[in-house]
């Protein structure tokens, strides 16, 4: 399924189009062969039929939706809840282009309004007043992100400067790795990882591209307390940059991904040299992308012995930093 995080909103839009249309076509000729119509059903009527068919409902794009009544008045929405915004000292742009709003309550409802998902919520949508009453629910949603982040930072620092006066001298001591995810999709995911980094005492965790960040409630869930503990990098770099920064510091760059080149990890030289490491994780679709693997010294994998390939990015991640701190590397 094609995703904005990896393929962009543009790019998204037309495949999103795309494979809808090909599902239509291939349901109909899957229908027209197999069903037998013994209840003289309208096949082609069931071909139109997203929910019979399974097909997406989005109306994420008008321009590919034409026929959808719910994509209807997109633009004349957006004009009004954009209005609205302005006289709230809001500026819609860049709320829609700034990635920590992105998956947000604020975003959600924004694009909620604009693009409804049924014939009540767009008839709520088109009422005289209601742009006004989003636009003052996004504001409160954006004052309470905003608290959030304010309280998440007093967290860091609070218990970041509890963790140096520690007497135990073992606590705070890192070890010179760096955990980088590449787009991944997933929060709990992301709060797993940082569990297992503040565990393992790894220099940070770099959350680049479109990876969620903290204090997102999902990662702050399964984090159980440890996301404050943990560096987490710049929120604007990407992972190409982050690699390149991290190679001109010193540090002998892995990418953890399943190529035909790739070195089991149990084969893997990775503690050969006194170098500082960082491993590079991608995408749990996709994996790490092309142009940052050829930027990696190597490239490892983990061995699998089963019918499928692939581990939980999380699982990974806790498998490739024991084994490197196994090793003796301190």
């Amino acid at each position: 399924r094609p995703s904005p995080i990896v393929h962009g909103q543009d790019v998204w839009y037309e495949l999103e189009a795309r494979r809808d249309h090909m599902e239509r076509l291939l349901r109909l000729q899957t229908l027209s062969t197999t069903y037998e119509d013994s209840n003289n059903v309208n096949v082609a009527a069931m071909a139109t039929n997203s929910r019979v068919l399974g097909s997406s409902r989005s109306t994420s794009n008008p321009d590919y939706a034409a026929d959808n009544a719910l994509a209807e008045g997109r633009d004349k929405r957006k004009s009004k809840l954009d209005e609205e915004l302005n006289k709230l000292g809001i500026d819609p742009n860049e709320m829609e282009h700034n990635p920590e709003q992105f998956g947000t309550a604020a975003m959600r409802t924004y694009n909620s309004f604009l693009l409804p998902k049924s014939k009540g919520a767009l008839a709520v949508a088109e009422s005289p007043t209601r742009a006004r009453v989003v636009a003052n629910n996004i504001s409160f949603l954006l004052r309470e992100f905003k608290a959030d982040q304010e309280e998440w930072l007093r967290n860091v620092d609070r218990n970041r400067a509890e963790a140096v006066s520690k007497s135990d001298e073992k606590i705070g001591v890192k070890h010179p790795v760096v955990i980088v995810l590449d787009n991944v999709r997933s929060a709990h995911n992301v709060g797993n990882i940082l569990r297992l980094a503040e565990a393992a005492q790894v220099e940070s965790v770099r959350l680049c591209g479109m990876t969620p960040r903290p204090p997102h409630p999902k990662i702050m869930k399964t984090a159980m307390g440890a996301a404050e503990f943990v560096d987490v990098g710049d929120a604007d770099a990407s992972t190409l940059q982050t690699v390149l920064d991290l190679k001109a510091k010193g540090y002998d760059v892995y990418g953890v991904e399943t190529t035909e080149t790739a070195i089991t990890l149990w084969d893997a030289p990775i503690s050969s040299s006194n170098n500082p490491v960082a491993f590079v994780f991608g995408n749990e679709l996709i994996g790490v992308d092309v142009e940052v693997l050829e930027e990696c010294k190597n490239i490892i994998s983990l061995p699998t012995y089963g019918n499928k390939n692939s581990l939980n990015i999380a699982t990974c991640v806790g498998i490739v930093a024991w084994d490197y701190l196994r090793r003796g590397a301190t």
